[in-house]
C-alpha cells in the first residue's frame, strides 16, 4: 500500500527540509546543503513510487557529510 504525501513530507522536514511553497498542488522543499526536491498533490493522497523513491534519495545524500 502507498504511503501518503503527508508521511513524506514528515520525513523530509525531520530530515532538515524546508518547505519552500509552490503553485497549486506542488511544493518545493530545500536543504541548507543546496539539495531541493517538488512534490505535487494533496497532502491526503497516496504518493506516487517516483515520489518515494525521489524522497528516500534525497535523504540518503542530505545524510552524507
Amino acid at each position: 500500500m502507498p504511503r501518503k504525501l503527508r508521511e513524506l513530507i514528515k520525513d523530509l522536514e525531520k530530515a532538515g527540509f524546508i518547505d519552500r511553497g509552490g503553485k497549486g498542488s506542488h511544493r518545493n522543499f530545500t536543504h541548507p546543503q543546496g539539495l531541493c526536491v517538488t512534490l505535487s498533490g494533496k497532502e491526503g493522497a497516496d504518493a506516487k513510487y517516483y515520489q518515494e523513491k525521489q524522497v528516500k534519495k534525497v535523504i540518503e545524500q542530505s545524510q552524507k557529510p
